[in-house]
């Protein structure tokens, strides 16, 4: 049997796994009548350097974190949830998701894509959701890509 969720938290990147990361958790959402938090964490840590060439790709990276919670907002509400926020942030999204964003708004699930890097990423800097498992205080759903 599965919890009762009341607030659910998924993180997006526009990715396919990330999609189906937030499919799941608007299911889940549906069914446990839970409010549903739509986030996106724009990383800092690529554009470290580039920052300080070229201010418009911060601006570019942000505009399209908004258009991509906004769509995603949409979705989940014609999907018949009532209580979606979505909320974008920068920094890492590892710690981001699980110090900042998850008790901001009380979760008490996390959905995540299970991978989104390509393995040579995942070697050097770590898997986004296997650090959010690791770190979270909260229950962590891993939704993987079917064959």
């Amino acid at each position: 049997m599965m919890s009762n969720y009341k607030n659910i938290v998924t993180a997006v990147d526009g990715s396919e796994e990330a999609k189906l990361a937030l499919k799941k958790a608007i299911s889940i959402a549906k069914e446990s009548e839970a409010n549903l938090i739509i986030t996106h964490i724009i990383d800092t840590r690529v554009f470290a350097t580039i920052e300080q060439y070229d201010r418009t790709v911060v601006s570019k990276a942000e505009e399209y974190g908004k258009e991509l919670l906004e769509q995603y907002k949409l979705e989940a509400e014609a999907a018949g949830i009532e209580n979606v926020s979505t909320a974008l942030d920068f920094g890492s999204p590892k710690i981001k998701i699980t110090k900042s964003i998850a008790p901001l708004y009380h979760a008490d699930l996390i959905v995540v894509g299970a991978t989104g890097l390509n393995a040579a990423e995942r070697f050097l800097i770590g898997s986004v959701s296997e650090n959010i498992a690791r770190r979270a205080s909260c229950d962590v759903l891993l939704v993987r890509k079917g064959e």
